[in-house]
Formats: structure tokens, C-alpha cells, sequence
């Protein structure tokens, strides 16, 4: 029996496949790549024709000594990592560093990890794909010459430790181009007419006026016109209208539709789906493309017909859209339709039920719907009243998955079901409501539509979108956060039983969750780079980019001669940029005069993050500075608002000869008295609180302490019974450990409190076991 080696990435993948080998192969992971540029060094030589530099990280030595060792002893080596590029560039590394025979040595890819997938690319081995290679070093050499050359740039104009980075800036200048525009959008108000008529027989029939008005005087006249009025249909158009199911998932619209239907980042959706796919359960996904194999096509189709029947079967073939896909195999779906729902953690048993739906869904029988349009005229007036109604006459795809949008009020508008209706039938009308409405500001981006606005662009492809997203949250540049909505007066007149009624409400508007937002740092950072590097921050320039690896990825283009062409142009512009001298830092913005002591008030990204500032570094007396505090920014502070942030500490007085000040923190307002905090109650003033109150507050806080402790060994330090607000517990070694109810704490000695700590570790691993055994059932 012929001794074989198979190396893949993963352990879990490695797993799965020698499931399905037999005897005589030997599965191995590399734990991901096994060699990569230097971490702290350039690492490129650019004289070299741009030669990269790599080193096996210490962390991976191991890996390759053991790898190395199998190999030797090994008749072939099948290489059989991911079939991308970064897969490819793998598996080149592994036959580079292990030094493997190409006699000696087959590449093998797969999109799916099953056994009939395995063993058909065990017959159809190749050779490595040096162009992918090529297109996946060309990427990381370009990210490590921009990384690497512009960083400096940014710590000697703006700050220390920040980084650039090809895509993740260019998804940063969306993020502050978005907010640029909510914040000088201006919101337009006009008034939205809507009726609810009477069709003589009890049935209730809303519409719409087909146009809006500007002004309360307009719409106030309109409905003076309605008094008794006749309300009558003009006109009754029926339409057939179908809808089709949207194509299989791509990584890009399994990152939205998660994001949408399950509340899950980025990050975490291909985090599980590349576990789905490692335990044999969806395809590769990684993926721009939206064909479906002719086996998942005919699985599917049995799957439909079983479950529904043969009239909600419709087999169909989607076209990738997107320009030079290059991942362009099959989208993402289960290895076996007939599996609705498989073993695994919840969040991956609900991923999977998704992709399972969205693959059925799209080989399904368009719905059928039947769309109603009614025109209602109004006597004396040229505007007319439309109502809508639909009904689903057959549900054909919709039975399975419903697609989601971003903006769901808009896109899945309920339309409702219209009584049977003739033309010329006469509406008493029960009430006519004309509501103040205002144009709303775009919408800051959630993880999903950056994804999408990325994908429109062409910026990226399916294997950067969560790792941009993730750095550059974890920079600095872009946080999640939400957005408190303001309160917003609006009018409303209603037209009842011939009277018209005016009334003003409220409403909370402009309040937004879980949405992707500029950081001060991510903002000044953004617009130095389009002031000096406009070119490396151009939509088109970075598009294009991903266009010229696609051409290497095909073996069109060398790609040194890429890096070359931007080479000539990028390194002369950094060099330009350190030897500018400005007067002012970059993103210092001056607010005005500080009306005590007569000098100048700025903001300005300092060492430790935005910070204001009183005075300047030319005066006799040094600088007052201050934090900006977190609902503050560089672009919006006001002079008011920063003179504010001087007023802490404040000094209140001493006790026993020690200061008690009042500061602001992140957390809010808290008296300091040495290394006792307290954080002042909302319903203090921290500007007014007296030396008393504060002393009152700490008295309080020490009680609270005191209660808290039950009973302390001078023996055993680490050991505390304490009061907590689930009742009394042992602290021991930052664990905490429940006292039984009818155990007096007070009257427990050292040995008890340690037999109590036993008793509860058993219960725990007692407890534990049934969790398992329950699982396996």
C-alpha cells in the first residue's frame, strides 16, 4: 500500500477528510500559512524586482519540522488546501519550504468536503496555479509597500502607532463621506395624504393622494375641498405579477442576509461558515460566483418535489454578475439538500437552515400575485386618491425564504387585501389625514451594506470584506455605536364628519443601531490621506487594482511589472509629504478665545486621542489640555462645550489633609480621595456638589463595603465570604462559590468554607455530564 500525505489547513478539515480515505493516507494540517513576510522588517526587495522576503514565524517551526519529517517518509504528497488564492499560495509555500519533489507532489482542490468531492479530485490532480500564486503575492506585497510607507507619514503628522492600509482606507473614506452627508443633509418637510373610505357595504378601503403637499396652507385647502365632496372609482386595473427568488448565496449576500435575518457580524458569519464547510456541511465559502453544480440542481429538485411537489419545482441557473470572479465555481449551499437541518452550535445549525432555504428558494416556482390598482377621482378636485391591494394567488418560492432589506419599510411595504370593486361605485369617506412627513438623511452603514457598497464598487473580493471590516474597528478608525434619536414636532390635520381637526405630535427621529461610525482619529486620518494621497484613497484606482490581480490571477500581466508601475509613482509622493511643514497639526481646528485668560482654544488628535487645548506651545506658561469626551467630536465641538471640559478636576477641599476632587470619566461624573472613587448619582450636579456631599458619598460608599464582607482569614488572604446580591459566597482565587441556605456564612471556619468549594465544584461536574449525556441523545 502506497504511503501517502495530505496536507490542508485546517485540523478540523484534516478531520473530515480522513473520514473519507481509506488506509495508506495520512492527513496533516499546516495550521494556515506556514511562511510569510517578516513581521517588523519591509520585508521586500525592491532592487530585486520586488522579491518578498518570508520567514517561518516562531509560532509555526514546529509545524514545519513535523510536516517536513512526514514528507520525507511519505510515497506522495497531496497538497490540498483551499482552492483560492490565498489556498494556492499555500500550498506553493508548503512545496517551497518542505522542499517536495514535483515528481513527488500533486495539488488537488475541492469546493465541497465529501467523499465523492475528495475522491474525483484524487483522480484529477494538477499542478500548482503559479499565476494565482503570483495574483496572491502581487496583494500582499502592494498592502505591505502601502502599510509599510505610509504608516510613518501618519505617525509624524497626526500621532504614533497609526496604520494605512490599501482597502480598509478606502472603506474608512466611506464610512466619513457617509457621516459628512447625514450631518449637512437638510431635512425637507411635506405633507402625505392619506383616506380611509367606506365602500357602502362595510368594508374599509385606504388610499394614498397621488402627489404631496409643500405647505400646511396647501394641504389645509385640499381638505377644505374634500368637505362634502363625492369620492367615486374612476378606474380598476387587475395585473398578473411574478416574483422570482433572488440566486444562491455568494459571500458577499450570505454576509448581508446573516447580518439582516440573524444578527450576526461579518466576521462571525464566515467564522461559522468556514466551520460548516471544514465538517463536510455547505461548499467553499468563499465565493463571488452563483452557479449551482448540475448534482446540487437535480438534489434540489427531488428535495422540492418531495417536501411540495412538482408544481413548486423550477430549475434555474443564475449568471455571476460580478466582473472577474475569481472564485468562480459554485455559490454557496449544502453538500447534501436533503439534509434540512444538521448537528452543530445553534448559531450554526440557524447559518445552515439559511443557506439551506436560500439554495431551495432559488430553485422554486416564481410566486404568483395579483396586483389591484383603483383610482379614486374627487368631485371639484383633479387630484385623485389610489388604492393598492395584493393578493398571493400562489406562493411558489416565498413558502421557503423571503429575501431581506436593508431599508425593510420601504422595500416590504405591507399591501393590503382590496373588497371586490367596480368602476363608478361611490366611497363615503370615514376620515382624510394629512400628516407632516420630512425627507430622511441616508442611512449610516451596518456591516452588510459596506459589504454591498464594496461589492458595487469593486473594492475587494470575497476573502477581504470581514477582515477589513474587522480592522478597521480595530484601529481605531470606525466603531460600532448607536445614534440617540432627537424629538421632532410634526402637524397633522384630520378631516372628520366634515370638521377639520389640527394637532401637533412628537416623534423620536434619526436613531440608529449597531451602525458603523467615524472615530475623530478615523476622520483626520482620512482626510490627510486625500489631501496627500488621493490617488491610494480614488475608488476607481482601488477597483482597478483588484482588476490588475485578476489579470495576473490568468496569467495576463507579470506581476512585478504591476508593482513597479506603482511603485514610480507612490514612493516620491510619501517622500514629498514627510518634508511638508505646516503651521498647524494635522485636524487642528481652533474654536476661538478662552474669555479668562485671553488665549486660544483648538482641538486636535494628541497622543492619547482627541483633546482640547488652552494656550499654545510658543507661550511662557504651558498648555492646559483636556480629553474630549466620547459624545464629543473634532468636526461638531463647540467653543462652549470644550471650556467645559476645563472645569474638572475640581478641587473641593481635604479631608485629614488629603484632596477630594471632583473629575469626569468615561463612566460619567465621580469624587476622587486618594485611590477611593465614587461616581456621582445623575441626579447631582458634579459642578455644584459641596465638599460635604462628598464626604457623605464616600462615608456611604465604605459602608456599602463593610456589608459586603462577612468574614475574611488572616490564614488564607486569598479566601472571603461575602455578601453578594444573590446572597452570601466565597471568593477564593477570582471564583465564587454559592453558600448553601441552611449554612449560617458567619459561622464558617477555614476547612468548612474549602468542604463548601468541593461540594459545589462536584454539583458542577455532575451537572456538566447530564449536559452531555442529554446531547448526545
Amino acid at each position: 500500500m502506497q504511503n501517502n500525505l495530505v496536507i490542508v489547513e485546517s485540523p478540523a478539515k484534516a478531520k473530515t477528510i480522513e473520514k473519507f480515505l481509506g488506509t495508506g493516507y495520512k492527513v496533516l494540517s499546516s495550521y494556515g500559512h506556514i511562511r510569510d513576510l517578516k513581521k517588523r522588517a519591509f520585508s521586500i526587495d525592491i532592487a530585486d524586482n520586488f522579491k518578498p522576503i518570508y520567514e517561518i514565524p516562531e509560532d509555526k517551526k514546529k509545524v514545519v519540522e513535523e510536516l517536513k519529517a512526514e514528507a520525507k517518509k511519505a510515497d506522495m504528497v497531496w497538497l490540498a488546501s483551499d482552492e483560492d488564492r490565498e489556498g494556492e499560495a499555500i500550498s506553493w509555500h508548503l512545496f517551497e519550504v518542505l522542499k517536495l519533489k514535483p515528481e513527488k507532489t500533486k495539488r488537488i482542490v475541492f469546493h465541497e468536503i465529501t467523499k465523492t468531492a475528495i475522491l474525483k479530485a484524487i483522480e484529477h490532480p494538477r499542478d500548482i496555479n503559479v499565476d494565482l500564486v503570483n495574483a496572491q503575492q502581487a496583494r500582499r506585497v502592494l498592502d505591505r509597500i502601502v502599510g509599510f510607507e505610509l504608516s510613518p507619514v501618519l505617525w509624524k503628522k497626526i500621532k504614533p502607532a497609526l496604520s494605512a492600509g490599501r482597502v480598509q482606507s478606502v472603506a474608512v473614506r466611506l464610512i466619513v463621506d457617509r457621516e459628512r452627508e447625514i450631518q449637512g443633509f437638510v431635512s425637507e418637510a411635506s405633507f402625505r395624504v392619506t383616506a380611509v373610505f367606506d365602500d357602502g357595504n362595510g368594508n374599509e378601503v385606504r388610499a394614498e393622494l397621488n402627489r404631496r403637499f409643500k405647505t400646511k396652507e396647501e394641504a389645509k385647502d385640499f381638505l377644505e375641498k374634500c368637505i362634502g365632496a363625492e369620492f367615486k372609482i374612476e378606474d380598476i386595473t387587475t395585473r398578473p405579477v411574478k416574483k422570482s427568488p433572488a440566486a444562491p448565496f455568494t459571500t458577499s449576500t450570505l454576509q448581508q442576509e446573516a447580518a439582516r435575518k440573524l444578527g450576526y457580524t461579518v466576521a462571525q458569519t464566515m467564522m461559522l461558515a468556514q466551520r460548516l464547510y471544514e465538517n463536510g456541511l455547505i461548499t467553499y465559502m468563499r465565493t463571488d460566483s452563483v452557479n449551482l453544480s448540475e448534482l446540487a440542481l437535480g438534489t434540489s429538485r427531488e428535495t422540492i418535489v418531495s417536501l411540495m411537489g412538482e408544481r413548486y419545482a423550477k430549475t434555474r441557473q443564475y449568471a455571476t454578475k460580478t466582473k472577474g470572479a475569481q472564485e468562480a465555481h459554485e455559490a454557496i449551499r449544502p453538500t447534501y439538500m436533503a439534509n434540512q437541518s444538521v448537528e452543530g452550535t445553534s448559531q450554526e445549525q440557524r447559518l445552515y437552515e439559511l443557506i439551506w432555504k436560500r439554495t431551495l428558494a432559488s430553485q422554486m416556482a416564481d410566486a404568483e400575485l395579483e396586483k389591484t390598482t383603483a383610482t379614486i377621482s374627487i368631485s371639484g378636485v383633479e387630484d385623485v386618491f389610489v388604492a393598492v391591494g395584493e393578493v398571493v394567488t400562489f406562493d411558489g418560492f416565498l413558502r421557503v425564504y423571503k429575501e431581506s432589506y436593508d431599508d425593510d419599510a420601504e422595500q416590504e411595504s405591507e399591501n393590503r387585501l382590496l373588497p371586490q370593486l367596480v368602476v363608478g361605485q361611490q366611497f363615503t369617506n370615514r376620515e382624510i389625514q394629512a400628516v407632516e412627513r420630512y425627507t430622511q438623511a441616508p442611512p449610516r452603514y451596518t456591516e452588510a451594506s459596506l459589504v454591498r457598497k464594496l461589492e458595487e464598487l469593486g473594492i475587494g473580493r470575497p476573502s477581504t470584506y470581514a477582515p477589513t471590516i474587522s480592522t478597521v474597528q480595530q484601529r481605531g478608525y470606525v466603531e460600532k455605536g448607536n445614534r440617540e434619536g432627537v424629538q421632532r414636532t410634526y402637524e397633522v390635520l384630520k378631516l372628520t364628519a366634515g370638521k377639520i381637526k389640527e394637532s401637533t405630535r412628537t416623534e423620536m427621529t434619526g436613531s440608529e443601531k449597531s451602525k458603523l461610525l467615524p472615530t475623530d482619529v478615523g476622520t483626520v486620518v482620512n482626510d490627510f490621506l486625500m489631501e496627500y494621497f488621493p490617488a491610494i484613497m480614488d475608488y476607481n484606482f482601488t477597483a482597478n487594482v483588484e482588476k490588475e490581480f485578476d489579470e495576473v490571477a490568468e496569467g495576463e500581466k507579470p506581476w512585478t511589472g504591476l508593482m513597479e508601475q506603482f511603485y514610480q509613482k507612490f514612493h516620491p509622493l510619501v517622500e514629498q509629504t514627510l518634508s511638508v511643514k505646516s503651521e498647524h497639526k494635522v485636524g487642528e481646528r481652533v474654536l476661538g478665545i478662552d474669555p479668562s485668560s485671553g488665549k486660544p482654544v483648538s482641538v486636535k488628535i494628541g497622543r492619547f486621542g482627541p483633546m482640547a487645548q488652552i494656550g499654545s506651545a510658543e507661550d511662557e506658561e504651558k498648555p492646559r489640555f483636556a480629553q474630549l469626551n466620547k459624545e464629543h467630536s473634532l468636526e461638531t465641538i463647540t467653543l462652549e462645550e470644550a471650556l467645559e471640559l476645563f472645569k474638572f478636576p475640581r478641587a473641593l477641599g481635604d479631608i485629614d489633609g488629603k484632596p477630594v476632587t471632583v473629575g469626569k470619566g468615561k463612566f460619567g461624573p465621580y469624587i476622587r480621595y486618594e485611590n477611593t472613587y465614587v461616581s456621582i448619582p445623575k441626579t447631582v450636579d458634579p459642578l455644584s456638589v459641596t465638599l460635604e456631599e462628598a464626604e457623605q458619598m464616600l462615608k456611604d460608599k465604605q459602608e456599602a463595603e463593610a456589608k459586603k464582607v462577612i468574614k475574611t482569614f488572616a490564614e488564607n488572604p486569598d479566601l472571603q465570604i461575602l455578601n453578594g446580591r444573590y446572597g452570601p459566597y466565597i471568593a477564593y482565587q477570582k471564583k465564587n462559590y454559592k453558600i448553601p441556605e441552611n449554612v449560617e456564612p458567619a459561622d464558617l471556619n477555614l476547612d468548612a468554607c474549602f468542604k463548601v468549594i468541593e461540594l459545589q465544584k462536584e454539583k458542577s461536574e455532575t451537572r456538566k455530564v447530564i449536559r452531555s449525556a442529554k446531547k448526545k441523545k
